[in-house]
């Protein structure tokens, strides 16, 4: 035999090893895991929709969602789970809470969020998420969480806070600018909002304007619309690496275009130090990150796709978040007159007809009620996931590794039995005593921000915002819910209106 010959067999040889194990693989994630975890959750009594081979239950789940995204909700009630998130409604009715590891006993949520064995740690970033996201704080674990973690507390907790309210305070005072000559006009407040929490973003993390940051703005929706649009989709593993869908060839130019507009947003932030204009990087969270990637100590330097990675996440989180609370809650204000009078009355007595400072936000006890029961009804966040690391004990229930475990917030905020048969109902007045003593049982019945080290790092700058921006509503504005108005909550990333929301403003000074 000569050595051509030996050559193509040993070749030939190496090909089907190679075969072998990517086969292997693909059955051990794709068959092997899935009946696995199947088998061992019906040994103690668990039972579910049966896995379907590569899509698992993806295909049941998309189904559900046309079916229930397809038309708005018959009447506005504030009973949305079932719209929501209609898959885990509609099989919790049919096997109980548990039986997808949708975990909804507040203690059992209290110890898959505290996590403090380490044994529930976040699902890995794949895929659109990925490419939205990166391995960003959302998204990353370990000693990388923790040293990004660090910088983010630095940039939104205490005085940094009180530090970011003129910007705030600016910036909602260019929204009602643009309101004036509006009284007793219809108009759309979601869009509103969305133009007022990506200029607060902008300027108070990123030093900048929103003209400045709008091309990310734009990107980062559409990459989310389309997060949405593939969250239920399965693809054949390597398939993608060979044929792309559309939505994937669009995912891949958009990410290649929010690196680049960041990267230009962190060169100016550079060339200001390279030019003398400025003698450091600035204490915002932009600067704070730049600094990081600057540092010589290897342990606490940040990478150049870290730095990327941190943008994107703070740019469409801190941002989004912020819109669906405050949209929300004008919403609730408009169906609820006398909660908004009762607002509006603390504002006046207050800050009378000045600006929101920093003492009063904090005195704001009434509207904080009416944030806490917003949040209750309408999260931004409705579902957390978590993956199981190893074998783990989660309540009588031995958990097999790589199991994942689902937390339908949204269903845990709308169970009558952790706050009563009045569970649909606006009612603030639920939260006077704090909000341990709203339910039947603790505070993990209430999560809206997630709990333990994970919870997030922005609620304390969601919550400023929103009570800055609907101070000065209130101020100036009565405000009404119009008859366009169609109830349609909207799981899109974050839970908002889908249809938009439409108001009426009237004017105080002119019923005056």
């Amino acid at each position: 035999m000569n050595s051509t010959a030996k050559l193509l067999i040993l070749l030939t040889s190496f090909l089907c090893l190679f075969l072998l194990i990517t086969l292997f693989k693909f059955l051990h994630k794709y068959w092997w895991i899935p009946l696995r975890i199947q088998y061992a959750l019906s040994l103690q009594g668990i039972k579910g929709p049966p896995y379907e081979f590569i899509h698992g239950n993806n295909k049941a789940s998309v189904q559900f969602r046309k079916e229930a995204l397809n038309k708005p909700m018959a009447a506005l009630t504030h009973d949305i789970f079932p719209r929501v998130l209609p898959q885990f409604y509609s099989w919790t009715n049919i096997y109980g809470t548990q039986a997808q590891l949708v975990i909804s006993e507040p203690e059992l949520v209290k110890k898959v969020l505290k996590n403090i064995e380490g044994s529930f740690p976040k699902k890995k970033a794949e895929g659109f998420i990925y490419k939205l996201l990166g391995d960003g704080l959302l998204t990353t674990e370990g000693e990388k969480w923790a040293r990004h973690r660090k910088l983010a507390n630095h940039a939104f907790h205490g005085e940094s806070l009180k530090s970011m309210n003129p910007a705030i305070i600016a910036a909602v005072e260019t929204m009602l600018e643009k309101w004036k000559g509006q009284e007793g006009k219809e108009i759309e407040v979601f869009e509103q909002f969305r133009l007022l929490t990506s200029e607060v973003i902008s300027r108070t993390a990123f030093g900048s304007c929103y003209l400045e940051g709008e091309k990310i703005f734009q990107m980062l929706t559409k990459l989310s619309i389309l997060a949405t649009r593939n969250l239920y989709k399965s693809r054949i593993p390597g398939i993608s690496k060979i044929r792309k869908t559309t939505d994937e060839i669009e995912s891949e130019k958009l990410a290649k275009g929010i690196h680049e507009c960041v990267m230009e947003m962190i060169k100016k932030r550079e060339e200001k130090i390279v030019t003398g204009e400025a003698d450091s990087f600035r204490s915002d969270f932009l600067g704070l990150l730049v600094n990081a990637f600057h540092d010589s100590d290897d342990k606490n330097r940040l990478s150049l796709e870290d730095l990327v990675d941190e943008c994107k996440t703070f740019y469409f989180v801190g941002q989004e978040m912020t819109k669906s609370l405050l949209t929300w809650t004008v919403l609730l204000l408009s169906i609820h007159s006398d909660w908004q009078e009762k607002a509006r009355r603390e504002v006046i007595e207050v800050f009378g007809d000045k600006n929101p400072h920093s003492e009063g936000i904090s005195k704001l006890k009434t509207m904080n009620l009416i944030i806490y029961e917003t949040l209750r009804l309408y999260p931004p966040v409705f579902a957390i996931s978590r993956k199981v690391a190893r074998d783990v004990q989660l309540g009588k229930l031995i958990i097999p590794v790589n199991m994942e475990i689902m937390i339908p917030i949204i269903a845990l905020h709308h169970d009558p039995q952790l706050w009563g048969d009045d569970v649909h109902l606006f009612k603030p007045e639920r939260f006077a005593e704090g909000i341990a003593k709203a339910t039947k049982y603790n505070t993990a019945a209430f999560s809206p921000f997630s709990l333990g080290p994970r919870s997030c790092v922005g609620m304390g700058f969601a919550n400023t915002e929103t009570k800055i921006a609907l101070s000065m509503i209130l101020q100036r504005y009565t405000i009404t819910l119009s008859p366009a108005y169609i109830h349609a909550p909207f799981p899109q990333f974050m839970l908002q209106p889908q249809h938009g929301l439409q108001v009426m403003l009237h004017s105080l000074q002119s019923d005056a």
